[in-house]
């Protein structure tokens, strides 16, 4: 019996790999078939047309990294560990990093990315403020778009995940000179400054 989320997983890191590769324009119905090895018509079997097959490959990715940040949650929180997903740090990673910054140009003319884009930035800002909140000692927020009930705590969280996003953009682009070990560093001096504020406060 064929798997058909198994075979849409298989599409799904076919066009990870065009993305990554070529960029997005590259990632035509043709290209992921080839890719994946399949046939035109069997892909289109799945998606009839580039910017649904994209938009999925897209959500599939998010969905992934939403997976590896609800682990963290629901299990003895390590703050370093849990903003380290977002962070380009192995190849899989890394990709998914160019993946997404590949796909926000795209955001400006589709609004089903768009939605997708402002989601993530709410998961992202969701994060810090998990990760103020616990170095605080306060309540964890409880949904993505709820600020922290302290507005000094907030603007923590807004300068964190400013500097996540930053940081995320230097590794991805420039990976010689923003290699693994200095983002893991960065984050770390980041996170020691930030415990030493909210403590203090």
């Amino acid at each position: 019996m064929v798997n058909h989320e198994q075979r849409r997983e298989e599409l799904a890191r076919a066009v990870w790999a065009v993305v990554v590769r070529s960029g997005v324009e590259a990632a035509s119905v043709r290209t992921v078939a080839a890719e994946a090895g399949w046939s035109m018509g069997a892909l289109r079997h799945y998606f009839s047309a580039q910017d649904e097959l994209l938009r999925f490959a897209l959500y599939a990715m998010t969905r992934r990294i939403s997976l590896r940040v609800r682990h963290h949650l629901e299990h003895e929180l390590r703050v370093q560990e849990l903003l380290e997903e977002l962070l380009p740090l192995d190849e899989e990673r890394h990709g998914e990093a160019l993946i997404w910054l590949a796909f926000m140009a795209k955001s400006r003319t589709d609004p089903q990315v768009d939605e997708l884009r402002t989601t993530a930035w709410h998961g992202g800002r969701f994060i810090s403020r998990v990760a103020v909140a616990h170095y605080a000692k306060v309540p964890l927020p409880q949904g993505n778009s709820i600020p922290l009930n302290d507005d000094a705590l907030e603007r923590e969280a807004e300068d964190l995940h400013t500097f996540i996003d930053g940081l995320t953009l230097q590794g991805a682009n420039y990976p010689d000179q923003m290699p693994p070990v200095l983002q893991r560093e960065l984050l770390r001096r980041q996170l020691d400054a930030l415990r030493a504020r909210v403590g203090e406060a």
